[in-house]
C-alpha cells in the first residue's frame, strides 16, 4: 500500500531483527525457561501422586519432550521468524487450526504465568512470618491467592512500563537458580548417603500408586519441560539460526535434564520423618515441599530455597506475562482478536491492550482454580501445542521439501506420529487426575472457536507477507545494497545506486536501520516500522520509475554497523553505498567512523556517498587518481556513471612537489593505463599542486561528480575528516564519491 504521500510501493518489502544472540545467550533462554517455577513448585505435588517413580517420570518427560524439541529444532532452524509455532501452523494447516494454535498459545502460557503466580503466592506466604505479619486471615479467597492476585498486577504494570528481564540479566537469573539447586542437590545427595538405610527409598514401594500415578506425574510435570520452545520463538534475533537453533534447544535439555533428576534424588533421599515415607511428606507440603526439605540441610537452606523459588516464579512470571501478551498482539494485529489487543501505547511503545487482556485471564484462572488444576490445565495446552506442530512438521516435508533445514527430524513421518501419540496419551490421561483442567481446556478451545468463525475468520490476515517471504523468487546476481541512514542521504544514495544498478543490471536493497537501546528487546522497534517504511517508499519511487529491480528492508539492531554488516552477508551484496555527512558534529562524525570501519571489513565493495545537493544531470564526471589498491575500483565507477549518464570523463592527476620525479611518472603510467581501459575518450588533467586536494578541486571546477579512490583511514582521521579523499569531500561543492574495494582477505567481524 502507498503510504500518504502517494509515493508508488517497492517491489518488496521486508523487516528483520539483527541476529545478535549467540549460542550461549540462547541456550541460557531455554534453561531459564525450563529450570523455572515448574521444579520449585511441581517437584512436591508430583512425588505426592508418583512416590519415587517421580524419577521414572522426570526420565520418561525428557523422552517425550524430545519428539516435540526435535519438530522445534528443525522448524525453528528452517524459519528464522519472530512468532514460531503460531506462524509454522498458518503456514501449514488450513484454518481454524492456524487461529487456534495461537488461541491455544495464548491460554498455554497464560495459564502458566498463573501456576507461577501462585507458586510465588506459596512461597511468599512463607516469608509473611518472618517479617511478623503471619496468622492473618483474608475475606473472600486464602492469602496466597491475593498474592498471586497482587504479583499479576505488579508485573502487568512492569511490562506496561516497557521494563523486561532480557540480555545479561536473565542470564544472571538462570545461573543463580542453577547455583541454588546444585547446594540443594550437593546437600541432600551427601545427607541421602549417610543414611545407611537410604536405598530402600528407592527399591521398595518405588510406584505406590502404580504406573498411572508416574503417567500423571508426567502430565503435571510436563510443563517443567517445555521452555525450549522460546529458542524458536527468537530464531529471528539468533546469530546463524540453521546452526545455533536446534544446537541451544538440544544443549539446554541436555543440561535441565539431569539437574530435575538430581533434585528429585536428592529431595526423595534427603527427607527424614519417622513412619512417614519421604514422597508422601514431600505430597503433603506441595507447592513448598523443597522449602521444608531444605530446612533440614543447614541453618538458612529453607530461606535459600525459599529466595530461589521467588525468583524463579518473579522471572518466570515476568517472561510469561510477556510472552502471553505478545501472542495476544500478533493476533490482534492480524485482526483475529479485537483491534485493541494490537493497540501500542504511543509513549510506553507497549502493547498495553494484549497485557491488559492477558493479565485479566491470568488473574481469573489463578483465582478460580486450585494450583494443581491450573498446572494440569497448562500442561494440557501445551501437549495438544505441541501435537499441533509435529503434525506442520509432517505437512511441511512434504509441501516444501526444498527449503533450507539446519537440522531434520529422521524417520519422518514415524518420528512425529509417535511423538503426536505419546503426548496426546499424557493429556487424555491428566483427566482422571484433574477433569476440571481439561473442562478449562475444552472451553477454551470451543470459545475459540465461537471467536473464529464469528469475529477472526473475515477479519485473518493470515501473515500473507510470511508466506510471500517463503516462495522462492529469482533474484539477480548483483546487489547493491543502499544504506539511507539519515534524512538528507536519500538523494546522493540512491542516485548512486541507480548508476550502478543500470551498469550492472542490479537489484538494488534500500536499507533502513532502527536503533534500539543496549537492554531493551528488539521486538520494541517493530512500532517504529510504519514511519521508515513511508520514508522508504518515498525515497525509492525514483528507482522504481527508472525500471530497477528494487527491495526495501528495515533492520532492527542494537547498533546501525551490525545491522548494516549482517544485512551484507544476508543478502549476499556486491556493494555497499553509505552516506558520509560533512561539516557534522563530533558525535555525528564518530558514529559514522565506526559504521564506515565496520563495512570496510566486510567481504563487499563499498561506496561513501559525500553531497549537500545531487545534480538532476550530470555532464562532466571527474576521476581523481591516486596511485592506491582502491583507485581501479573507482574508474570501474566513473565508467558506470558515464555510460548511464552520458556524461564527459576528465581524468585528473595532481603532481605534488614532494614526490619524486620518478614516483610522478609511475602515477601518470598508471592513471593512463586505467583510462585506456575503462574510458578511452575521456580528457586527462596532470595538475601541479603544492597541496593535492586544492589541485583537484582546481581541476574539478565545472565538473557535476568528483570520484576517489579511498585511503586507509583511522579512526582520528575520520573524526577530523582528514586524508585526500576525506578532505576532498569536505571541501568539495559537488558530490563526492570515495571507493573502497573489497578486502583481499576480508575480517570474518560477524563470527
Amino acid at each position: 500500500m502507498s503510504d500518504a504521500g502517494g509515493a508508488a510501493p517497492t517491489a518488496s518489502f521486508e523487516v528483520r531483527l539483527s541476529r545478535e544472540m549467540r549460542l550461549f545467550d540462547v541456550v541460557m533462554i531455554g534453561v531459564g525457561a525450563m529450570i523455572g517455577a515448574g521444579i520449585f513448585v511441581l517437584t512436591g505435588i508430583a512425588a505426592g501422586v508418583a512416590g519415587p517413580g517421580l524419577l521414572l517420570a522426570f526420565l520418561l518427560n525428557a523422552f517425550v519432550t524430545l519428539f516435540a524439541a526435535a519438530a522445534y529444532a528443525e522448524l525453528g532452524s528452517s524459519f528464522h521468524d519472530a512468532g514460531g509455532s503460531y506462524l509454522w501452523v498458518k503456514l501449514g494447516l488450513q484454518d481454524p487450526q492456524g487461529f487456534m494454535s495461537g488461541w491455544m498459545d495464548w491460554f498455554a502460557h497464560s495459564v502458566a504465568c498463573s501456576l507461577y503466580a501462585l507458586g510465588f503466592g506459596a512461597y511468599f506466604k512463607l516469608v509473611l512470618p518472618l517479617i511478623g505479619l503471619g496468622g492473618f486471615d483474608t475475606p473472600f479467597m486464602p492469602v496466597e491467592k491475593w498474592l498471586a492476585v497482587g504479583i499479576i498486577s505488579l508485573f502487568a504494570w512492569v511490562n506496561y512500563r516497557g521494563a523486561s528481564e532480557t540480555g545479561g540479566t536473565g542470564n544472571i537469573v538462570t545461573i543463580g537458580k542453577i547455583i541454588i539447586l546444585a547446594v540443594f542437590v550437593g546437600f541432600g545427595i551427601w545427607i541421602t548417603l549417610q543414611r545407611p538405610d537410604w536405598q530402600p527409598v528407592f527399591t521398595e514401594d518405588f510406584l505406590p500408586k502404580g504406573y498411572g500415578g508416574v503417567f500423571v506425574a508426567m502430565g503435571l510435570t510436563f510443563i517443567a519441560f517445555e521452555g525450549y520452545e522460546i529458542i524458536a520463538q527468537c530464531s529471528e534475533e539468533v546469530h546463524e539460526p540453521q546452526r545455533n537453533v536446534p544446537r541451544a534447544i538440544f544443549l539446554s535439555l541436555l543440561i535441565v535434564v539431569p539437574i530435575y533428576l538430581l533434585v528429585a534424588f536428592a529431595a526423595l533421599g534427603a527427607v527424614q520423618v519417622e513412619g512417614v515415607p519421604s514422597w508422601q511428606f514431600l505430597g503433603e507440603h506441595q507447592e513448598t515441599a523443597l522449602v521444608d526439605v531444605a530446612k533440614g540441610f543447614f541453618p538458612g537452606g529453607g530461606l535459600m530455597i525459599l529466595i530461589g523459588g521467588l525468583l524463579s516464579t518473579v522471572s518466570a512470571l515476568n517472561a510469561t506475562i510477556y510472552s502471553s501478551s505478545r501472542v495476544s498482539l500478533a493476533m490482534g494485529r492480524d485482526r483475529n482478536l479485537p483491534a485493541f489487543f494490537g493497540k501500542v501505547h504511543a509513549l510506553r511503545k507497549t502493547p498495553h491492550g494484549a497485557i491488559a487482556g492477558s493479565a485479566v485471564l491470568i488473574a481469573f484462572m489463578a483465582v478460580a482454580l486450585p494450583i494443581e488444576t491450573v498446572a494440569s490445565a497448562a500442561n494440557i495446552m501445551f501437549l495438544l501445542l505441541f501435537i499441533q506442530v509435529q503434525a506442520v512438521l509432517i505437512v511441511l516435508r512434504r509441501k516444501m521439501p526444498e527449503m533450507p533445514r539446519g537440522f531434520r527430524v529422521p524417520w519422518v513421518p514415524f518420528v512425529p506420529v509417535i511423538g503426536i501419540l505419546l503426548q496426546l496419551f499424557l493429556a487424555v490421561y491428566l483427566f482422571f487426575y484433574s477433569p476440571m483442567a481439561w473442562l478449562s481446556a475444552a472451553a477454551w478451545i470451543v470459545l475459540g472457536l465461537v471467536v473464529y468463525y464469528t469475529y477472526a475468520r473475515k477479519r485473518d490476515k493470515a501473515y500473507e507477507h510470511v508466506v510471500e517471504m517463503r516462495e522462492a523468487a529469482k533474484r539477480k546476481d548483483y546487489r547493491i545494497l543502499a544504506c539511507l541512514l539519515g534524512a538528507d542521504d536519500a538523494a546522493p544514495v540512491l542516485g548512486t545506486a541507480q548508476f550502478l544498478a543500470h551498469g550492472r543490471e542490479a537489484e538494488v536493497i534500500g536499507l533502513s536501520v532502527i536503533e534500539v537501546p543496549d537492554g531493551e528487546p528488539l521486538a520494541t522497534g517493530l512500532d517504529r516500522v510504519g514511519p521508515v517504511k513511508q520514508r522508504l517508499d518515498r525515497a525509492m519511487v525514483r528507482l522504481a520509475a527508472q525500471d530497477v529491480e528494487l527491495k526495501s528492508l528495515v533492520k532492527i539492531s542494537h547498533r546501525a554497523s551490525f545491522g548494516i554488516a549482517e544485512t551484507i552477508l544476508e543478502e549476499h551484496c556486491n556493494v555497499v553505498i553509505v552516506g558520509w555527512a560533512r561539516r557534522a558534529g563530533l558525535f555525528q562524525r564518530f558514529a559514522s567512523a565506526i559504521v564506515d570501519r565496520v563495512i570496510r571489513e566486510a567481504p563487499t565493495h563499498t561506496l561513501l556517498v559525500s553531497a549537500e545537493r545531487w545534480p538532476e544531470n550530470f555532464r562532466k564526471v571527474m576521476f581523481a587518481y591516486e596511485s592506491g589498491p582502491h583507485s581501479r575500483f573507482a574508474a570501474d565507477v566513473v565508467a558506470l556513471v558515464a555510460k548511464a549518464t552520458g556524461a564527459r570523463v576528465l581524468a585528473a592527476h595532481v603532481v605534488s612537489r614532494e614526490a619524486t620525479t620518478a614516483q610522478n611518472e609511475q602515477a601518470e603510467t598508471g592513471l593512463r593505463g586505467l583510462v585506456a581501459e575503462f574510458f578511452p575518450d575521456a580528457e586527462i588533467s596532470i595538475v601541479h599542486s603544492g597541496d593535492i586536494v586544492t589541485g583537484l578541486l582546481r581541476a574539478a571546477r565545472d565538473a557535476d561528480l568528483i570520484v576517489a579512490g579511498g585511503t586507509e583511514a583511522g579512526m582520528l582521521e575520520h573524526l577530523l575528516g582528514y586524508g585526500v579523499p576525506l578532505e576532498l569531500a569536505e571541501r568539495a561543492p559537488m558530490p563526492v564519491l570515495i571507493t573502497y574495494e573489497m578486502p583481499a582477505d576480508p575480517k570474518r567481524w560477524m563470527t
